[in-house]
């Protein structure tokens, strides 16, 4: 099943970029989520895609109705474009992702960036690999320590967070979802969001993360147990336990 998650997420990831080359890129903001005509084209290709690996129900970002608390044993949980406001604006930090989730725990999961050609795929228990090969969290050096956010430069807890950590470096780039297969690849060390995310933010990157040796958990100190209702307390992504114990330290004498 990982090739076939893969061969769906590339497919899903040229009708994207199609729709980049096309100019149909516009939308709408809901709250502080941008909403565009692709994300819905990108559902529709996606859901094909993944009901011929396995016929199951779907949970996705884009289908309010099959956003139901009491989930399925086993079924897709998706988010066609994660980083849909990076599409519009022109960036490259956007992917599709996917998970297959089983009693609350992903076991198959996959994210792929299509501007930057970045196809991470993980297996419960087997590993993770980014565009076939194997990747593992590096070893926290706590002199050259590397944070990673959305903004040309940090705000808010990212730049508190980096300032208190003695971060030597600060790593721009897109959603949530590839800040934290950033983390699960080597290229940084901690990635923290304090607002609220939801499962199909963070499920397919999750895994990535996990299989990589990486620690995610909610800002709240709780983890990810993908039951119920969707949104969750934030994030802390770090390459390692140690490194969430400092960190988990630090922001919890934040004011948020």
């Amino acid at each position: 099943m990982r090739d076939e998650l893969a061969i769906v997420l590339r497919r899903v990831g040229a009708r994207i970029m199609e729709c980049r080359r096309e100019g149909n890129t516009h939308g709408k903001w809901e709250g502080t989520q941008f909403k565009a005509v692709a994300d819905l084209i990108a559902d529709e290709c996606m859901r094909a895609g993944l009901q011929e690996i396995a016929n199951l129900p779907i949970v996705s970002e884009e289908d309010i109705g099959s956003q139901i608390d009491q989930r399925p044993s086993e079924y897709w949980l998706i988010d066609p474009i994660d980083g849909t406001a990076s599409f519009a604006q022109g960036f490259s930090g956007f992917v599709c992702q996917a998970a297959l989730m089983r009693e609350r725990v992903p076991q198959l999961a996959g994210v792929y960036a299509p501007a930057l050609d970045k196809l991470y795929v993980a297996i419960r228990g087997a590993g993770a690999t980014l565009n076939g090969r194997p990747i593992q969290v590096r070893n926290a050096d706590q002199r050259k320590l590397t944070l990673v956010d959305n903004y040309p430069l940090p705000r808010g807890v990212a730049e508190r967070l980096l300032r208190d950590l003695h971060c030597a470096e600060y790593l721009e780039s897109g959603s949530i979802g590839l800040k934290i297969c950033i983390v699960a690849e080597g290229r940084a060390d901690v990635f923290v969001k304090d607002v609220r995310v939801r499962d199909w933010d963070i499920a397919a990157p999750h895994l990535v993360l996990r299989e990589a040796r990486g620690v995610l958990m909610q800002f709240n100190n709780q983890p990810f147990d993908y039951r119920g209702g969707y949104e969750r307390h934030g994030l802390i992504a770090t390459s390692s336990p140690e490194l969430f114990d400092q960190v988990n330290k630090i922001v919890a004498g934040y004011e948020v």
